[in-house]
């Protein structure tokens, strides 16, 4: 078995202009994993993604997709790409199967091959029911279902998921992840953005976060929690008792409240007055996140 990484970034640069959206980053992505890229709104996460899909060209450094420089990669190379972008951009005219066979037809199946293949991503996001129904008929999490059986159509071995899951109620997510994690078991790589910590934490086996075009660090969720964060969160309100309040812990000034990372409870707890007003509970990856990037908000 080929255990060469799908993806190598080596100094990979994008520019438009004088802005430069991605800034010298080096990250690998295994085969049959699941791998996020997290960032702010503007930390460079879809430009990479949209270089990573030849959707995008190259300005410096090197980019191997399946061991080929991205910008050399043909026709049948991409098509071993799935895409799943932030943008539904279904046809609206025809119907739920029809905009599967259409895209069949796009990546040269034949007819045989996409009448195997419709029904049976029909049934894997669980939208056999719709099959005669149009996309303008369809909820929210229906739709986004439906881009995420598109993308499989080609039968890719790497999937690029843009935010699978924005502005879906929480059946919908679940149904998602559970769909995406056994695309993980049948040996398909994931590449995915999301804003969601909680979606990152429980499908991805790493994590690269990235902010201002730079990789800030990258890990298992459990090893990002345990460098940045400890395995605990204190939130306690101010007044700080005297005992906290001389920067022996490691801890985020939060405005009406400090936030104490630590690994052993008992130690803080300890030093807690009784009539400390508190919040205790397992640290996570948004604590990260937060830690990582900031806690000012992103426009753009």
């Amino acid at each position: 078995m080929n255990n060469s990484p799908i993806i190598a970034a080596r100094a990979l640069i994008k520019r438009y202009g004088k802005l430069e959206a991605v800034r010298g980053i080096d990250f690998t992505v295994e085969r049959a994993r699941c791998i996020g890229l997290l960032g702010p709104n503007g930390a460079g996460k879809t430009t990479t993604m949209r270089m990573v899909s030849a959707l995008s060209t190259v300005t410096a450094g090197e980019l191997m997709v399946f061991g080929v420089p991205v910008q050399k990669m043909n026709r049948q190379t991409k098509a071993k790409i799935g895409l799943v972008p932030q943008e539904n951009s279904l046809d609206p005219d025809i119907t739920v199967r029809e905009n599967l066979e259409v895209y069949g037809r796009y990546y040269g199946l034949s007819r045989a091959t996409i009448a195997e293949r419709v029904p049976r991503l029909l049934e894997f996001m669980q939208l056999e029911s719709k099959t005669s129904a149009r996309v303008m008929q369809l909820s929210g999490g229906m739709k986004r279902r439906l881009v995420i059986a598109r993308a499989l159509i080609g039968d890719p071995e790497l999937i690029i998921l843009d935010e699978p899951t924005t502005g879906l109620d929480p059946q919908a997510r679940v149904l998602i992840w559970k769909q995406l994690m056994e695309l993980k078991k049948q040996g398909k790589t994931l590449l995915l953005t999301t804003h969601y910590m909680d979606e990152a934490q429980r499908l991805c086996d790493r994590i690269i976060v990235i902010d201002h075009g730079g990789i800030l660090d990258e890990g298992t969720p459990e090893q990002l929690i345990d460098r940045h964060v400890k395995g605990h969160v204190f939130e306690v309100q101010k007044p700080l008792p005297n005992d906290l309040a001389d920067g022996r812990w490691d801890r985020e000034d939060i405005g009406d409240a400090m936030l104490y990372y630590v690994q052993s409870p008992p130690d803080i707890l300890s030093e807690l007055p009784d009539d400390a007003v508190y919040l205790h509970r397992p640290a996570n990856l948004e604590d990260v996140f937060l830690r990582l990037t900031g806690r000012k908000l992103r426009e753009t």
